[in-house]
């Protein structure tokens, strides 16, 4: 799974890369500061802990990650 967010604060989107198969989990701030985890549970944390809907233009598309991630579906 793969997803771009565009945050108010910065002109890169926002990425979330979760790949099961490689055990690639890991975010890119919209700053393009960084963080690896160790599992898709550990970034869904991270993300609820740092991120906030209301840092998005488009917040419908945050709440779809956290939906996606917590049943993790595709997007």
């Amino acid at each position: 799974m793969e997803f771009s967010l565009m945050s108010k604060y910065g002109r890169y989107p926002c990425e979330v890369v979760v790949d099961e198969d490689q055990f690639r989990f890991w975010v890119r701030n919209a700053d393009t500061t960084g963080e690896f985890f160790q599992s898709q549970q550990e970034l869904l944390e991270w993300i609820r802990k740092h991120w906030r809907r209301e840092d998005f233009l488009r917040p419908e598309e945050f709440d779809h990650l956290l939906n996606a991630l917590a049943r993790g579906d595709a997007p």
